[in-house]
């Protein structure tokens, strides 16, 4: 007997049943209990001083690059993560053009503004363009997209397909991830990017034997959102990365 694979289904697994779409919690525990400790769960700090709001962002944006640098999702000098400025919102702050991902501090971060003045920030005040035009068009498959943003309309496209989802996969360029967080963008990528990694060896372990892989239930989806899928969770499953860079290089991305 063949072992189970990508492209069947072993008898007594189905249900017809539909999952429940709910956030599932702990084999045993109450909903009225999973609800209380939940509001306990760990979140995103907040802060009433937006100055100090910056500073602490600028630090998770450094820290941010230091893990793309430690995952080698830099190509270059092509690549960027941008945070909202707390207290000049019209404003982010974004990597310099062409300092290594691996070495940015939270010193080196330009903040640019929107009509893509660098106002603010490091010694090196060069700004990538498509860093711009991308993500201050206030950060699916957009079919039109031509490699590179060298132009306004571009970036209003991109967010106008990106709407109110949190991934999309630009044709001819790659991956872009939006989130309520820095950490929550970031842990969305490097998902993502495994989930690609993961979907293209399915397809052609399939199509080798001839098959097609079998495709997620609707409801699935989301039940599968709803457990590891929302803002909260982005931001909770990407400590231990931001837990690392910490441990690994001290305060020096901090500097």
């Amino acid at each position: 007997m063949a072992p189970p694979s990508a492209v069947s289904v072993e008898n007594g697994t189905s249900s017809s049943s539909k999952p429940s779409t709910a956030a599932p919690h702990e084999p045993g525990l109450g909903k009225n209990r999973a609800d209380a400790q939940m509001s306990a769960f760990p979140g995103p700090p907040k802060f009433e001083d937006k100055f100090e709001e910056r500073e602490y962002l600028k630090g998770r944006l450094a820290a941010a690059f230091r893990i793309f640098g430690k995952y080698g999702y830099d190509e270059g000098v092509a690549g960027h993560i941008t945070v909202r400025d707390p207290v000049e919102p019209t404003t982010f702050w974004v990597n310099p053009f062409g300092v290594a991902f691996s070495l940015i501090k939270k010193s080196d971060l330009i903040r640019v503004n929107h009509i893509g003045e660098v106002v603010d920030g490091g010694k090196i005040r060069l700004l990538n363009k498509a860093a711009f035009l991308i993500h201050g068009a206030d950060h699916v498959l957009y079919e039109s997209f031509n490699g590179i943003v060298l132009v306004e309309k571009e970036g209003k496209d991109i967010a106008a397909c990106l709407g109110k989802k949190k991934a999309a996969l630009l044709q001819n360029h790659g991956l872009l991830t939006v989130g309520q967080t820095i950490e929550a963008a970031v842990f969305w990528f490097i998902s993502m990017e495994k989930c690609c990694q993961a979907q293209l060896a399915a397809d052609a372990a399939a199509g080798g034997r001839g098959h097609e892989t079998v495709k997620i239930a609707e409801d699935d989806a989301a039940f599968t959102y709803n457990a590891i899928g929302t803002p909260r969770a982005g931001w909770f499953s990407a400590k231990p990365m931001f837990d690392v860079i910490e441990r690994e290089y001290g305060d020096d991305y901090v500097q």
